[in-house]
């Protein structure tokens, strides 16, 4: 039991945090330096990092079935640990798009879009580094403003580059491929601000 009091839930979730940026690099190395003959091995690469955040997230799990006190409420620790996964979880899921879809060339927006993931996530992470001192914290607000801002920008970005898709495409197979693909793009940038919404629904609820 004394193990079980000793767990700082918020050391986990800057780990979790970790993965996802890991994520993140690893998908902005793929858009970068593109080749289509890496892509499963890169797919197979991006589904550990997801792996070891799920882990993290299972001891995190574990410790508070047996967790009597917890530093904030049980709810709100599971639902900003589903928070941070769903980012990685996303990331991996536009990686294993491109596997599916055999692209076979970078969309000329994809890079930028994944620019603001990379930000989101970094983003994010400050976020939960601070989060520890939600109660006394004078910068944790403008972090999450900072992942609403960029979730803003990739908004905006994928309206664009969707409709640039539309009008000049004339190869189905890629219209239906970054069709799917912006959107996951841009969902990622949604599960970060996601992330930003339930730290600032506890502070909400604490202060």
């Amino acid at each position: 039991m004394a193990g079980t009091r000793n767990f700082d839930y918020f050391d986990s979730f800057v780990r979790m945090a970790d993965h996802t940026c890991n994520a993140a690099a690893l998908l902005k190395e793929i858009m970068t330096d593109f080749k289509t003959e890496e892509l499963h091995e890169k797919s197979k690469k991006m589904h550990a990092i997801e792996h070891e955040g799920d882990s993290e997230r299972h001891a995190m799990i574990r410790k508070l079935s047996n967790e009597f006190i917890t530093p904030i409420e049980r709810e709100d620790i599971m639902d900003l640990a589903n928070a941070i996964d769903t980012v990685t979880d996303t990331i991996e899921d536009v990686a294993l798009r491109l596997y599916m879809y055999n692209v076979k060339a970078i969309y000329e927006y994809a890079p930028e879009i994944t620019d603001i993931i990379v930000r989101s996530c970094e983003a994010m992470k400050l976020s939960l580094e601070e989060f520890r001192n939600f109660r006394k914290s004078k910068t944790l607000h403008d972090l999450l403003v900072d992942i609403n801002g960029l979730e803003e920008e990739a908004d905006e970005l994928y309206l664009k580059a969707t409709r640039n898709l539309y009008v000049k495409s004339h190869d189905v197979m890629e219209v239906i491929a970054w069709d799917q693909t912006l959107d996951f793009l841009e969902m990622c940038c949604d599960a970060c601000e996601e992330v930003a919404n339930v730290i600032e629904n506890v502070v909400m609820k604490n202060c």
